[in-house]
């Protein structure tokens, strides 16, 4: 063979990183062994996978049709060294998750996951749709579970749950007995709403269509907690997953307004890279996926 494992780490490393004194350093080597090894593989086939700009390294062409082939042929080879080991059988899962779904189900799911798995382990990163999305596309994360739809060339949408978003506000708000609300209603509103680039917001944007450019946004913040705060404080009225707001609801501390004439439904999805190789780890997330999703269905709940 013409190549080491190795020379595949450097070159995703410095495809991942863009500078080869960072990609050296996430694979505890000296750049001098890391140039060498990425002109070493280079000059042994006479090609150039990327194109140098300053310290900068940018995959040309060719090497963005060669990373996904590494990708999948590196994650096979250490598939094979964990069954040669026989310690992990499934190792670590990459595992990305929107707001909602990360703080409200994606936990009870990894515990699931790891009783059911001996030897698994998941790493969670939570954040917005938008990162989530390209955190997959980068490789970073080996699957991600969104709240946002996606139209994206590399990576498969698969579609997972239904939720359906709440418009709530304060127990003392004036709103609070109101048997639904109009249009007039909406747009006299202050809101608190997600920030753009999320799957909520983008669900919310989609529902108030034809009222969007009218709403007083009075704030954008990044977290369903500090949403339901906010809202509790009498800063305004919400939008958020009724996953996210059963609780309260329970309690009382916040309250559900009626506004059947606009659209709340959505979907969570699950992504993955179209090129990314499947091992055990993915096939047995997305079956628990598939299983939680009949299982754990909240609107059978109610």
């Amino acid at each position: 063979m013409r190549y080491s494992l190795r020379q595949l780490e450097v070159f995703l490393a410095a495809a991942h990183f863009e500078n080869i004194t960072r990609a050296a350093e996430s694979l505890s080597m000296s750049q001098s062994a890391a140039s060498s090894s990425l002109r070493d593989i280079e000059q042994q086939f006479d090609i150039q996978l990327f194109d140098r700009v300053g310290k900068r390294l940018q995959l040309n062409e060719l090497g963005r049709v060669l990373r996904p082939k590494a990708e999948a042929l590196l994650a096979q080879a250490q598939s094979f060294e964990r069954d040669l080991s026989q310690h992990q059988e499934l190792g670590l899962l990459k595992l990305g998750a929107t707001l909602t779904i990360g703080n409200y189900l994606a936990v009870e799911m990894m515990a699931q996951f790891m009783s059911e798995n001996e030897g698994a382990d998941v790493n969670l990163k939570v954040a917005n749709t938008e990162t989530i999305a390209k955190m997959v596309e980068n490789y970073e994360l080996d699957v991600g579970l969104i709240e946002g739809e996606l139209l994206h060339s590399e990576l498969e949408v698969i579609p997972w749950r239904e939720d359906d978003l709440v418009v709530f506000c304060a127990p003392d708000h004036p709103w609070a007995g109101r048997q639904e609300l109009t249009d007039e209603d909406l747009l006299e509103a202050q809101w608190v709403v997600r920030e753009s680039g999320s799957g909520t917001r983008q669900a919310f944007d989609r529902a108030m269509h034809g009222l969007l450019g009218e709403l007083s946004l009075r704030h954008e913040l990044q977290h369903t907690e500090a949403i339901k705060r906010a809202v509790e404080a009498g800063l305004g009225i919400g939008c958020l997953s009724e996953i996210a707001l059963r609780d309260a609801f329970k309690r009382g501390s916040l309250v559900p307004l009626r506004v059947p004439h606009r659209q709340w439904h959505r979907r969570f999805y699950i992504i993955l890279h179209q090129q990314k190789y499947r091992g055990p780890g993915i096939d047995a997330w997305l079956a628990l996926c598939s299983a939680f999703n009949v299982s754990q269905d909240y609107n059978s709940e109610e």
